[in-house]
């Protein structure tokens, strides 16, 4: 395949994704709790991202953690806010201001009292709790339903208990106007977030052609209007 990667904006979220540190070729994906993932045929290179030890980061909430990793490197707090599953808003900045989220039942509570934090940590700490209440189903609440021609940073995602969401790490174009995307996902029980082979095509592998209405990753199929964007 012939083709060149699509210009993006300098400093967009675009650009971050395309520079993510990968793990040397023929590494394998590893589980939370140190053990080889069973299926080790989905992935093209591995993600050089710590998945942490709890069972925790799984396919939503490593696209929650890349975008917010992101605007974490730019200094832009007050975009991280993502929603617990209930539909309750879980502003970073009210995080880094010292407060917490308790659940009670049904309801969302904040305390404060813990210290101010302003370095990495306090993500690592709101993430962590992010993501014990977080998914597929509120990610899918905090992200936009878009058109046109798919673009770096848009997910594909299915809302459900499981649901399953993956991200668009990349675009190319050939002279005859063809795109082609890369895709990337963690997955359950929580793993190492990697770029994922094309089940369906050895010859385009990792990349997928865009056009078709039926997405078929090794792990999971999608719909093309399973396409959304983080807002902003």
């Amino acid at each position: 395949m012939k083709a060149r990667r699509i210009d993006v904006a300098r400093g967009s979220f675009a650009e971050w994704l395309r520079y993510l540190p990968l793990k040397k070729p023929g590494v394998p994906v590893m589980l939370f709790n140190g053990e080889q993932k069973q299926n080790q045929d989905a992935h093209f290179r591995v993600v050089d991202m710590p998945v942490g030890r709890r069972d925790l980061q799984q396919c939503a909430d490593a696209l929650i953690r890349l975008r917010s990793e992101y605007l974490f490197s730019r200094g832009e707090f007050s975009r991280i806010r993502f929603s617990f599953t209930s539909g309750d808003i879980i502003p970073f900045e009210r995080w880094r201001n010292g407060e917490r989220p308790v659940v009670k039942g049904n309801r969302v509570l904040w305390r404060s009292g813990a210290s101010r934090a302003a370095g990495h940590d306090a993500l690592t700490g709101y993430l962590t709790t992010l993501f014990m209440y977080a998914g597929s189903i509120s990610l899918q609440r905090d992200t936009v339903s878009i058109a046109g021609s798919v673009q770096p940073g848009q997910i594909l995602i299915q809302a459900g208990s499981p649901g399953h969401a993956v991200i668009v790490l990349d675009v190319a174009v050939d002279d005859a106007g063809r795109r082609f995307y890369l895709l990337g996902q963690s997955y359950m029980p929580a793993q190492e977030f990697h770029v994922l082979m094309n089940p369906q095509s050895a010859d385009l592998s990792p990349w997928y052609e865009e056009g078709s209405a039926i997405i078929v990753t090794p792990e999971w199929t999608f719909r093309r209007n399973d396409r959304r964007a983080f807002q902003g």
